[in-house]
Order: structure tokens, then C-alpha cells, then sequence
């Protein structure tokens, strides 16, 4: 079996798919909360909710270490039983390309981007890989190394996803590593969708290359005795709000403390009295007491953006009571999504601010899909922003 998911995929969007993807039959599907890349793909390969698995968000505050950190490739992050334990019990292989939190996980194939970041600046593009000659042999059949650039930054593109399908037509051909299931991922419609929108021309064109991909899959699939499944693991909605920012208010608030260093406010997480690690459309309030949670509570109640704030017994009935989770979570109204600043004065952004650096910035960035000023920086300009999800 090939499992493929694709990101950004919503039922709204399967309509659209070009005529020729009308081999394909697709059903509604009812994703989670929050919808979230890492949270999706952890309920699907543990058939179960955010109180289960602990992936409550892309990013985790580590509540010891005083720390969100952002991507983290783990498997360990992951709690629960995978669902195909039994699966491999019985003699069967199981491989997994491109989905989050794969490293370390019991599988027989593993390929995921593992760039080494050099310490005196710049990284080496590579890829971990089960069996460890794995990537190497990949790269030679497609032709080409998977470029990061492609899979996120401004420079993320179709590219990604193309070279994707390749690799994983060839994994699905190669007798001696081929596994009996095969889950990978297609990332490509996430990054126009942001950009310019759902209902943008630029997502149409994305749209038709996916039902190119998916159409070769298919075919490959069939030809090489495999059934396939594709899904979608969220929908994508237009911003129409522009962004929320929830640190400036808890900032102005005196709740959320900074380091002032060469002039750059840096976050004081040991401090803060309280503080939003934000992604997409959701946001995780996480505050030092009750009284502290009071205060934000009233604070985000009048904010303009916030449609929603779930406290611990709301997040219960939304199955996502769990140690991982905030304090308080900030559902934004529709059309709204939440940026992680809070410095309004330019001259105040830490230096990751105009870096592509998902690992260090304490929340989901989407900026980084854009170049900012000076070149070779990526953008902070929030208002560039045209899709976003969570909800």
C-alpha cells in the first residue's frame, strides 16, 4: 500500500483538480484540531488525538528547559502505538518518506532532509536515509540531490514535490528495499497557498501539477502492485484579516520580557510571566500561574483577531487536553492568523527575524516563504500573507 499525503489538500480544493485526475475517487474526510502539519500527521500514524500523541502544535515548549522549539525530528516526540505494529510483527516493512518526527522511528526505510549546519555559517544539504546508502542510490536515479531550497524558504516550490514523486516511484521499484507500506509526502500546494491565496491563479497552476503527480503515482502504484491511497490533511483558507499579534499585547502588558542585546529585544522565556508560541491560525498561551491565566484571558478577549480561547476544560471536550498544550489556546477568527514578533520597531528584531531559521524562532513563521531587504534575507512584512490554517 502507498499512502501519500498531501498538504493543503481540503475538500474545497479536490473540485478543482484538472479532468485528467478523475481516475481518482475522493471522499470527504474530517481532519483534527488543531490542523496542523505535525499534529495531522501524528494522529494518522497513531489513529489517534492530540491528548494521545502530545504533537499539539509544529512546535513544543519544553516547560524544563524553558524552550519552544520548532521541527524537531524525533519519533520520540510522538506517544502511542504506530498502526502498523502489528503489521511489521507479522514479517511485513514499512517505510516512510518526507513526514515529520521520522528519525529514530522503527521502521525498515527512512528518508527525510538532515542538513548539517556549519558553525561558521551555511549548511550542507543532505538527507538521512534507512538503509544508510539509501539517498545516496536516490540520488543518482533521479538525477539530482533533493534541494532544501526547494522545501522551504523563498525559494520553495513544485520542485520539492516533483523530486518527491521521483523518489518515491524509485523506492517502490527497488526490489531489496521496497517496503510493504509506504507512506509519503507531497508539500508543494502549502507554499502558493500561503502566498497568494486559495482562490489565486498561482494555486490553480499548483493544482494541476499535483494532479500530474498524483496521475504517475497512480499509474506507477498499479504498475508495481501496490494500492494507493491519497488524502489531504487540511484545508487552507484565504487571510482576509491580515495578522494577530498576541506577544506585543502581553509585552505592552509586561507579562512577556525581552533581553535587550546590541539593541535586539531576544525573548526572556525564564521571566516571562506569560507568552504565545503561535502557529498558523492557533496559538499555545503558556503562563507562569492562574492569576497570570486570568489576566491573559481578559487581555485576548478584547483582542481584535482572536476568535476563540480555549481554556483547559475546552481544550478537553477539543481532545487536545494535554501537558504539551498551553495554558490557554487562541483559536484566530477566520481569516486571521497569528505572527510570532513582538517588537514593533524594525531595529528591535532578534537577527533570525530575516533568516529562514524554523528551529530558533519561537513560532511558525511564514514570512520566510518571501526574500525581504537586504537580498539574501528573507521577509517580515506580515501582510504579504494570503492563506493560512489551524482551525
Amino acid at each position: 500500500l502507498l499512502i501519500v499525503e498531501v498538504a493543503g489538500l481540503g475538500w474545497d480544493r479536490v473540485s478543482r483538480l484538472p479532468q485528467r485526475s478523475n481516475g481518482l475517487h475522493f471522499k470527504k474526510l474530517e481532519t483534527v484540531f488543531p490542523a496542523l502539519t505535525c499534529t495531522a500527521q501524528a494522529a494518522f500514524r497513531t489513529a489517534s488525538l492530540p491528548r494521545e500523541h502530545g504533537m499539539i502544535s509544529n512546535g513544543l515548549f519544553f516547560r524544563n528547559l524553558r524552550k519552544p522549539m520548532f521541527w524537531e525530528q524525533s519519533a520520540a516526540l510522538v506517544a502511542g502505538e504506530r498502526i502498523w505494529k502489528k503489521f511489521r510483527e507479522r514479517g511485513k516493512r514499512v517505510g516512510m518518506m518526507f513526514w515529520q518526527q521520522s528519525l529514530g522511528e522503527d521502521l525498515d526505510l527512512i528518508l527525510s532532509p538532515a542538513p548539517i549546519h556549519k558553525h561558521g555559517g551555511g549548511m550542507i544539504q543532505d538527507c538521512y536515509s534507512r538503509p544508510g546508502d539509501l539517498y545516496a542510490r536516490l540520488t543518482q536515479t533521479v538525477g539530482r540531490p533533493f534541494n532544501l531550497m526547494h522545501y522551504w524558504g523563498p525559494l520553495a516550490s513544485g520542485k520539492s514535490s516533483d523530486w518527491i514523486v521521483a523518489a518515491t516511484r524509485a523506492v517502490m521499484a527497488m526490489p531489496d528495499v521496497a517496503p510493504d507500506l509506504l507512506l509519503s509526502y507531497l508539500p508543494h500546494l502549502d507554499y502558493d497557498f500561503q502566498r497568494f491565496g486559495p482562490g489565486s491563479s498561482q494555486t490553480d497552476e499548483a493544482l494541476d501539477a499535483l494532479a500530474g503527480w498524483l496521475d504517475q503515482l497512480r499509474v506507477h502504484a498499479q504498475n508495481t502492485g501496490y494500492d494507493f491511497l491519497f488524502f489531504g490533511d487540511y484545508a487552507i483558507a484565504p487571510v482576509t484579516k491580515g495578522p494577530v499579534f498576541p506577544n506585543r499585547v502581553l509585552r505592552e502588558a509586561g507579562l512577556f520580557t525581552v533581553r535587550s542585546v546590541k539593541q535586539r529585544a531576544y525573548p526572556d522565556f525564564f521571566s516571562s510571566a506569560a507568552f504565545a508560541m503561535v502557529d498558523h491560525e492557533i496559538a499555545h498561551v503558556f503562563t507562569s500561574n492562574e492569576d497570570v491565566t486570568r489576566r491573559a484571558k481578559d487581555i485576548f478577549q478584547n483582542l481584535e483577531g482572536v476568535g476563540e480561547i480555549l481554556n483547559r476544560a475546552d481544550q478537553q471536550k477539543a481532545g487536545m487536553d494535554h501537558s504539551h498544550s498551553g495554558d490557554l489556546v487562541l483559536v484566530a477568527e477566520h481569516g486571521a492568523w497569528f505572527a510570532y514578533p513582538w517588537w514593533i520597531d524594525k531595529k528591535e528584531a532578534p537577527d533570525y527575524a530575516s533568516h529562514v531559521d524554523i528551529h530558533n524562532k519561537p513560532g511558525y513563521d511564514p514570512c520566510e516563504l518571501f526574500f525581504g531587504w537586504p537580498p539574501f534575507g528573507v521577509g517580515q512584512d506580515t501582510g504579504r500573507i494570503r492563506g493560512s490554517h489551524g482551525r
